[in-house]
């Protein structure tokens, strides 16, 4: 294609927006509308997504050692555990580490115990995939010299299932968001390209190719995606800052953080960006199409 000819499409995709005012303003709101909601949905799950992963990683096998145990059989022990596939990590923590925990976790009337220290020495064990702790515990419990394996049996299980049903309630509720967009999008294009099918006809009976027709309105497509992408932007990330500076302390004391706030709104606000030039470039080829059959 000729640089004049590019040139050419850019005027007209330009001008068409201009000269079409009303109908410029209604496909750059319902972009707006449905890339907002978009926009606004896609960081709520992608948080919910970051604080499940905190949970996940956070899971972990506690393996209490019987006290019966001499070193030779911790060692034999531990390399036991470390064959098991599913293992990442294994951490050793004496009995006496663990009181010295207890103590700085509830306080110095623990501080009695150290005459006589009731606790197990333990073995932290984390797994490659979270969703293997289960698996990983019950190999585990058939070691000789394991007095007890602790990760939360239950509790873990209904974490996981609640997790899983989460994420997947997410992508759906997107997917069907982003084919709610297309459909508004292309409708509202259709509406705009209907109302100029006799300058289409025209090009087409003086011999213009498809693509020559077709290449300002996907032009104008692309504009009106990207615009009506600017609102929800904005939008995110105001909304976002005040969020985080909200939430983000009163975290700081758990395991459990929400995502950055940079470079997580310029990610997504370049999603947005590219989501909006897609769908309006889609929107406008779907509904051209009808009027190229002359």
């Amino acid at each position: 294609m000729k640089i004049r000819t590019i040139g050419r499409h850019f005027r007209e995709s330009f001008k068409s927006l201009s000269r079409n005012g009303w109908m410029t303003f209604a496909s750059v709101s319902a972009v707006t509308v449905t890339l907002l909601l978009v926009g606004v949905f896609f960081v709520i799950m992608m948080n919910m997504n970051k604080v499940a992963t905190d949970i996940e990683k956070d899971v972990e096998i506690r393996v209490h050692v019987d006290l019966t145990a001499k070193e030779k059989d911790k060692d034999l022990l531990k390399r036991q555990i470390d064959n098991i596939p599913q293992v990442q990590s294994i951490k050793y923590s004496s009995k006496q580490a663990e009181l010295k925990n207890l103590i700085k976790d509830m306080g110095s009337d623990f501080k009695l115990f150290e005459q006589d220290n009731p606790l197990y020495d333990v073995f932290i064990v984390k797994t490659k995939n979270p969703t293997d702790t289960k698996i990983a515990a019950n190999k585990i419990e058939r070691f000789k010299n394991v007095a007890k394996v602790e990760y939360g049996a239950g509790k873990v299980d209904k974490l996981f299932k609640f997790l899983k049903y989460s994420r997947n309630v997410g992508l759906v509720l997107i997917i069907g968001l982003l084919f709610t967009a297309m459909f508004l999008i292309s409708n509202t294009i259709k509406i705009t390209i209907f109302a100029r099918r006799t300058e289409i006809e025209i090009m087409k009976l003086v011999g213009a190719t498809n693509w020559f027709i077709r290449w300002p309105f996907l032009l104008e497509g692309f504009w009106l995606g990207i615009l009506g992408s600017v609102f929800p932007i904005i939008i995110v990330i105001t909304g976002y800052k005040y969020a985080y500076d909200y939430i983000s302390p009163k975290l700081t004391s758990h395991f459990i953080k929400v995502l950055d706030f940079a470079p997580f709104v310029y990610e997504v606000s370049g999603i947005l960006i590219l989501m909006g030039a897609i769908i309006g470039g889609w929107g406008s080829m779907m509904s051209i199409r009808r009027f190229l059959k002359v």
